[in-house]
């Protein structure tokens, strides 16, 4: 068990960086601030306990696949309100991520790339579903804000006899496209730019380089085919634009 007096460091360290996080946005009067501040407390609350229940549920495949689904739903939630909650939106964030996600880990499990533990399950199962989840939000929130901006253009291809999912195609693709370029360069820039949390955390957990690195171009590849997918099923539901959007906060 950690001591308090070596939390200290840690503390410090994370204060001062919330301190300059907020005061930068506050003096450049950036709208909510104070919000990174308030992600990180809730973070770091969250993870202080999910670490406890992980502690004695990490070789119980029950209770992984409780603890995978709460992980999903929570996921899904926050991206359909990112999006403009409803029910009926939260149906569809949720199947085009489960959609991906379930392709995606049916692969890494049947191919054998991964073995089929609980362990491994939340592990690659969680960080699947955070980036499908990132991915979701931000397909969504550039198609809505692309149809906004562009409608004239949206009304000129429907005049002209177009139908609602033509005349939103070329704004649907792009973005999709965007949505992506963030993990496309993250894949891209591995190793020369960063080095991945899952590579690292494989290494401290005792796994040599190579094998972290297997391990880790698996994760990266599950990430941008859960994303993709992810990112074409929910646009495929709402490019068929019946009405202007509604600009995302």
């Amino acid at each position: 068990m950690t001591e308090p007096a070596a939390l200290l460091p840690t503390l410090l360290c994370v204060g001062l960086l919330m301190v300059v996080t907020v005061g930068l946005l506050a003096a450049a009067r950036i709208p909510h601030s104070a919000a990174p501040a308030l992600a990180i407390l809730r973070g770091a609350a969250q993870l202080a306990v999910i670490s406890l229940i992980l502690g004695g549920i990490i070789t119980s495949p029950v209770w992984v696949g409780a603890a995978l689904l709460v992980m999903f739903t929570v996921a899904a939630v926050t991206a359909a309100r990112r999006l403009g909650w409803s029910w009926s939106r939260l149906g569809v964030v949720g199947g085009a991520m489960a959609a991906g996600i379930l392709v995606t880990l049916a692969i890494d499990f049947g191919t054998g790339a991964i073995a089929f533990t609980p362990r491994y399950a939340l592990a690659i199962g969680g960080i699947v579903i955070g980036n499908a989840m990132t991915i979701a939000t931000l397909a969504g929130r550039h198609f809505a804000e692309a149809v906004n901006e562009r409608w004239d253009e949206v009304e000129a291809w429907l005049a002209l006899g177009a139908t609602r999912r033509q005349s939103t195609l070329e704004l649907a693709r792009r973005a999709v496209y965007s949505a992506l370029i963030p993990s496309t360069d993250q894949t891209k820039t591995t190793g020369l730019v960063t080095l991945p949390g899952a590579f690292v955390g494989a290494i401290f957990g005792g796994l040599s380089p190579l094998e972290a690195g297997r391990f880790q171009i698996v994760v990266l590849a599950s990430i941008m085919a859960a994303g993709s997918i992810t990112a074409v099923a929910l646009i495929r539901v709402l490019a068929p634009v019946r009405v202007r959007p509604a600009r995302p906060r």
